[in-house]
């Protein structure tokens, strides 16, 4: 049976692993659906998900510190198998304590064999008040 707070640490825990694409892709269903504020068409796949986010970049080759990227205010609804999370994203320089973005999301989450992943993601950019 899942819980609330198992839904809430798996996002907290993909948010965690944001620097790790392999790590957060692996939360990602290989069908994945996705909207996102700045691409004007659904993306399907993890494939056209990338053509967004671009090539993934080691930790090693990284020039620049990653923002601090949190979710917040975090509501889980469990079905069984399927689960919908809703939070917002806050984003933060690595260096201080400015709030640069803020994201509202729903995840569609569904339980497969090696744990959650999302089945739909929907991110909305919202102005930083």
């Amino acid at each position: 049976m899942t819980t609330q707070t198992d839904l809430e640490r798996f996002v907290l825990d993909l948010y965690r692993d944001l620097a790790d694409r392999a790590a957060f892709d692996a939360r990602l269903a290989a069908d994945v659906t996705v909207w996102e504020t700045p691409w004007p068409t659904l993306m399907h796949g993890i494939a056209e998900l990338d053509e967004l986010r671009g090539p993934a970049v080691s930790p090693e080759e990284r020039r620049a510190s990653l923002p601090r990227v949190v979710p917040t205010r975090i509501v889980t609804s469990d079905f069984g198998d399927t689960g919908v999370i809703r939070y917002e994203l806050e984003v933060r320089p690595a260096d201080d304590d400015r709030l640069i973005e803020r994201v509202r999301v729903t995840d569609v989450v569904r339980r497969d064999e090696g744990g959650w992943r999302i089945v739909h993601h929907h991110a909305q950019d919202m102005p930083v008040a």
